[in-house]
């Protein structure tokens, strides 16, 4: 791993002192040579671009695919980001600038840089429409591929507060919460805890991701995107642009608004935000709801805190995978609505708890929201993946299969396959050899 400079790193311990938040470890840690990085340009890199480079890896990986059997077309980037705290972290450092500072700290190299590193040759751009940013880079990125623009996309968001700086600004605006926690739609609702993190998924027409015997977590049926336009003030909510976009969604989806089981809120926990969100839903999803189906709603804002640019994809990963294994995770923090909303009429509840979400005669189908502090709102339907095909099972004994190792270099492979020889060899440890190619081969 590559350190970044003493400097940056003192830099960033100021965070120990900070507001309470959800901040990731070691992010000024780099597997440069894995991703074949000279040490002076790392040094360089944003650390936001180390960390989509990590994730893209991961997603591919985790979609079943490589780089090059990710299509036989272009493949689009689309990236959702806001926070240009390295670069200026950076200017304001003691030395030159390096070689590497433009293309190190640029916000368009975000994207980029893994068009370049992974050889894909679709659109490739950053979008910034603040906190809804990675939500609208899903959402371009799905409009790209309609187009055929792209044949598969990789689309992520990635934010990191690395100085105190932003805190303060949050702060100023009213926004942060003293006591540090989210309680979205709750009475004691009194702000945003500031988090960070990065999300990468993978998007491809669903004939192609079936055909290919890729991992499909959901579906995306559809999707809109407008703006608040004149209003009181440049950062308050609009109920009527979240009612339609909310309802140009839906129709964008092919579905009625009653056959919605859950929203991912943008759920900020916020004393202005949380009722005209609330209002919206229940204008637009639970609108001829009958009352003992309400429509569900939750934030994984208060998991992990407001990751903002990266907020729409956190809440878009959390909600694939609840379709996918047909669980609702509980909203923390919940105890008592906030007076302002009225879920009862709005036909709307909170998901306060785990929830095994009933499989129905149709498919699942759920939205979620993210909205922008400047007024660019995005809501995306997703729906209940098709079930894989099945596959034979079979009780024949193995006696041999081979075993699948990669390294970057040869010195990484046979670390590697020392460390795997290690293992196998351990005493009282039955490693089923079958198990153990097929883990290593996928």
């Amino acid at each position: 791993y590559l350190h970044l400079s003493i400097r940056r790193q003192r830099q960033m311990c100021i965070r120990d002192s900070r507001r309470p938040g959800g901040y990731l470890p070691d992010v000024d840690l780099f597997d440069a040579e894995f991703f074949g990085v000279p040490a002076p340009e790392a040094a360089a890199l944003d650390p936001q671009q180390r960390l989509l480079l990590e994730l893209t890896w991961h997603a591919l990986e985790d979609a079943r695919t490589t780089p090059d059997e990710l299509s036989t077309g272009p493949v689009g980037v689309f990236v959702g980001a806001g926070s240009d705290e390295y670069a200026f972290l950076s200017r304001a450092g003691d030395g030159p600038p390096s070689t590497y500072t433009m293309t190190g700290t640029g916000r368009t190299f975000l994207a980029n840089r893994l068009s370049h590193f992974h050889g894909f040759t679709g659109p490739s751009l950053v979008v910034d429409t603040g906190q809804s940013s990675s939500l609208a880079a899903v959402h371009q990125a799905v409009q790209a591929l309609r187009r055929g623009e792209c044949d598969a996309a990789v689309v992520g968001g990635v934010q990191l507060n690395l100085t105190a700086e932003g805190d303060e600004v949050v702060e100023a605006l009213g926004a942060l919460s003293p006591r540090g926690r989210c309680h979205t739609f709750d009475a004691r609702a009194d702000g945003i805890v500031r988090g960070e993190g990065a999300g990468v998924v993978v998007l491809k027409p669903l004939e192609r991701a079936l055909a290919d015997g890729d991992r499909v977590y959901c579906i995306l049926l559809g999707g809109a995107l407008n703006s608040d336009g004149a209003r009181t003030a440049l950062t308050a909510p609009s109920e009527a642009a979240q009612r339609e976009v909310l309802a140009a969604a839906c129709r964008q989806a092919g579905i009625t608004p009653a056959e919605v089981g859950y929203v991912e809120l943008h759920g900020t926990g916020t004393a202005l935000g949380d009722p005209v969100e609330a209002a919206a839903l229940g204008g637009v999803l639970g609108h001829g709801r009958p009352d003992d189906r309400p429509l569900l709603v939750g934030s994984v804002k208060t998991n992990i805190g407001h990751l903002e640019a990266a907020a729409g994809i956190a809440g878009f990963i959390k909600t694939a995978l609840a379709l996918f294994h047909g669980r609702l995770p509980a909203s923390l923090n919940f105890r008592t609505a906030n007076p302002a909303i009225d879920l009862e009429a709005l036909r709307v509840q909170v998901c306060a708890r785990h929830l095994d979400w009933p499989a129905g005669d149709a498919p699942r189908i759920a939205g979620v929201s993210s909205f922008g502090l400047g007024g660019t709102n995005c809501h995306v339907v997703l729906g209940e993946a098709p079930a894989p095909a099945g596959h034979q099972d079979t009780d024949a004994p193995v006696s041999a299969v081979p075993v699948v190792l990669s390294g970057p270099t040869p010195a990484v492979l046979r670390r590697r396959a020392g460390a795997l020889a290690d293992a196998v060899e351990a005493p009282g440890r039955a490693l089923p050899l079958a198990d153990l190619a097929w883990t290593a081969a996928t």
